[in-house]
This record gives structure tokens, C-alpha cells and sequence, in this order.
């Protein structure tokens, strides 16, 4: 396993060599989708080269709860070809975590619309709830996307603490060190934290004084309704409305079919009442949504952030940040952002080190 420190240059070759060796320990903050992508991808490195890890999830969430609990404030879209490299990586998305397989999309605009179909004939761009759906699923649990890829880190190998993670330092040999609420803090060799903008937990960061800034980020707004599959299928079929209009303060709305359910997404500026409505209320929404449809009569919602610009200095000697913290596209692409930071720091840690020099020069490009 020696040609896992790989020759440096430059400024990083003065860095002290970090690098994790047979027994080592990695704490991972968070369990959604960078968390469990971080963890398959760490494993499974780490066993083509005979290295043995020992890898705990701190997540506090339960995945089976309805509503807010299990829920990750997410639009919950998977693109086609995030569909097809997780299947590349043998991570399939099953029939219960997709409840709706997705076709096309139609772009409403003021001077009329149009029709962009997926460019493969299959219907392989996938609608998803992260948690366990809306608050009011009556006698139901969908099985959300999260909780599916945490089993499949299970199955590798990981371990999961049900904890909430409350105090962060660096112990007297340079570990860094997690305290929970309900246990005494451990140290490790390396901690990846995957939790996202709407985290508190980047707040433990602060008093360690590290480069780290978080992402800049602006607020969201989703709505769910339920509409009842049949209502959904007439209305929607297998496809994703989308709406550039011109409506003070809102740069662009989406209606996105769920099975029994509609997601609404808006990403604007200082999102209230007024204008969810005014989007509502717009002639282009009224053509496509059912005409019994009732502004007031939805599920739950939430305001969630997403960030517009990437984290600046994401990583530090033996902690990368990994959630959230690339530069992304309009209403993001945070699935995918997950998957393709996750797998370039479980290399950069498995094949090149975990110190700060080592993250800046193998992770860092994947984050801009």
C-alpha cells in the first residue's frame, strides 16, 4: 500500500503525510445521499487495496418518518444521467423509491411553450421524495431515496450512530474528535461532513478556525398537494413543467408529478405568500393545473436554501466537506453534486491522503 502517498510538487509536497492506514477510523456527518455515497465509495476503495476502515454515520434522522422528520427539503429530481451512472456503479433506484419515472420536460414561457423530451427512449430520469413523503400520506411510507442509499452503506459495511453530532475539536495527536448527546466524543482519522446548507451542525466548525467558508446560498420555496394518481396522470403524464415568466421576484417555477402527489418548486427572491400566489394565479400554471385545484389546500411545505456559489476552502488536515459545497447550476443539481464530490474524496483519502494539501490538489477541481 505504498503507492498510496503519491509523489506531490509544488507547495503540496511540504505537507506532512497524512494517510490512513489498517484500522483506521472515519466519522462521517450526515446521512442523505453525500453521506451514503461518501461511505459505499470509501469501502469499497479501501477493500480493491486490502485496507481496512471502520466507518460510523452520525445521523440523528429516522427516514421512515412522514413529513419534516424524514424529510430533506428537496425538489427531488434524479437526471437521466445520474440514473445511469449510479446503475454503472450497480446503486439501482427501485420501482418504490421512483414514483414517477420522468419523460420530458415542458418550458412554459410568456410567448408560448415547448416539449424537450429525455434523450433516451426509456423514461429514466426519476421523480423522488428524500424522506418518507408528505406529513398528510395517509396509512403509507414511501421508501425515500435517502434512507435506500444508507441501507445499501449498511450493506458495505458502515455503521450508523442514530445521534445528533453536538461538539467537534481536535484531540492532543491532531485527530479530530465528534461528541454526540449521548456519548463521551471519539476520535477519528478522518471526518467527511456531508450535511447540506440547511445544516446547524457547519456551525461547529467555527471555533476550530479552519479556511473553510460555507457556500453562498438563496432561498427555496416547495409546496406539496395531493392530487390523487389519476388526477396527476391526466394533468402531468410523465412530465416536468417548467415556467420562465415574467413575475416580479420569481426567477423560475416547477411542477413536478409524484404518483398521488404534485411538487411545486420556486426559486426567486423573498418568496411569500403573495407571490406563490401570483405564480398560481398566472394564466400559463392555470392552463396545466387541475382546474379543482385549491392554492391553500396543500400538504406541508418549506422554504429550504441552496447554495448558488461553491464553499471556499473545503477541507482542512483530516476533514473534507463534501456536502453541498460545489458550484452548481440553477435549482441545482444536488443529487448529483452528492454522488461526483463523495466518490473524488473517497479516492483522494483511499489512494492519496487526508491531509489539507492532499484535498486541495486531488478535490478540490471536482468542487469547482
Amino acid at each position: 500500500m505504498a503507492d498510496r502517498g503519491a509523489v506531490r510538487s509544488g507547495a503540496a509536497a511540504a505537507a506532512p503525510a497524512l494517510t490512513l492506514e489498517d484500522g483506521a477510523r472515519v466519522g462521517v456527518v450526515g446521512g442523505g445521499p453525500a453521506g451514503s455515497f461518501f461511505s459505499i465509495f470509501l469501502l469499497r476503495m479501501a477493500e480493491s487495496v486490502g485496507l481496512d476502515l471502520s466507518v460510523d454515520i452520525h445521523e440523528p434522522r429516522f427516514f421512515t418518518h412522514r413529513g419534516p422528520a424524514g424529510c430533506n427539503h428537496c425538489g427531488g429530481i434524479v437526471s437521466e444521467s445520474m440514473v445511469q451512472m449510479l446503475a454503472a456503479e450497480g446503486i439501482d433506484l427501485p420501482p418504490g423509491v421512483v414514483r414517477r419515472g420522468i419523460d420530458a420536460y415542458v418550458l412554459h414561457t410568456d410567448l408560448g411553450n415547448v416539449r424537450i423530451r429525455a434523450p433516451g427512449a426509456e423514461k429514466r430520469i426519476a421523480a423522488v421524495y428524500r424522506g418518507a413523503g408528505p406529513r398528510d400520506l395517509d396509512g403509507q411510507v414511501y421508501q425515500g431515496l435517502d434512507g435506500h442509499l444508507l441501507r445499501l452503506a449498511l450493506e458495505k459495511g458502515a455503521r450508523v450512530i442514530q445521534d445528533r453530532v453536538t461538539a467537534i475539536d481536535y484531540g492532543e495527536d491532531g485527530r479530530p474528535r465528534l461528541g454526540c448527546r449521548s456519548t463521551d466524543p471519539q476520535a477519528y482519522d478522518l471526518v467527511a461532513v456531508t450535511v447540506g446548507v440547511n445544516s446547524a451542525a457547519l456551525k461547529l466548525f467555527e471555533p476550530l478556525g479552519l479556511q473553510y467558508e460555507p457556500p453562498e446560498t438563496t432561498k427555496t420555496f416547495l409546496r406539496e398537494y395531493y392530487l390523487g394518481e389519476g388526477v396527476v396522470s391526466e394533468t402531468f403524464g410523465n412530465a416536468i413543467q417548467v415556467f420562465l415568466l415574467e413575475i416580479p421576484r420569481l426567477e423560475f417555477g416547477m411542477l413536478i408529478p409524484k404518483a398521488e402527489y404534485m411538487t411545486l418548486c420556486l426559486l426567486g427572491e423573498d418568496i411569500d405568500k403573495d407571490l406563490v400566489q401570483a405564480f398560481l394565479d398566472a394564466p400559463e400554471v392555470r392552463r396545466v393545473l387541475p382546474p379543482q385545484l385549491l392554492a391553500d389546500n396543500f400538504s406541508c411545505q418549506c422554504s429550504p436554501r441552496i447554495n448558488t456559489i461553491g464553499a471556499q476552502h473545503p477541507y482542512a488536515d483530516r476533514i473534507v466537506f463534501i456536502g453541498d459545497c460545489s458550484s452548481t447550476r440553477l435549482f441545482k443539481d444536488g443529487i448529483g453534486s452528492a454522488y461526483r464530490n463523495a466518490k473524488v474524496a473517497a479516492s483522494t483519502a483511499v489512494f492519496q491522503g487526508v491531509s489539507a494539501a492532499d484535498f486541495e490538489q486531488y478535490f478540490l477541481p471536482a468542487c469547482q
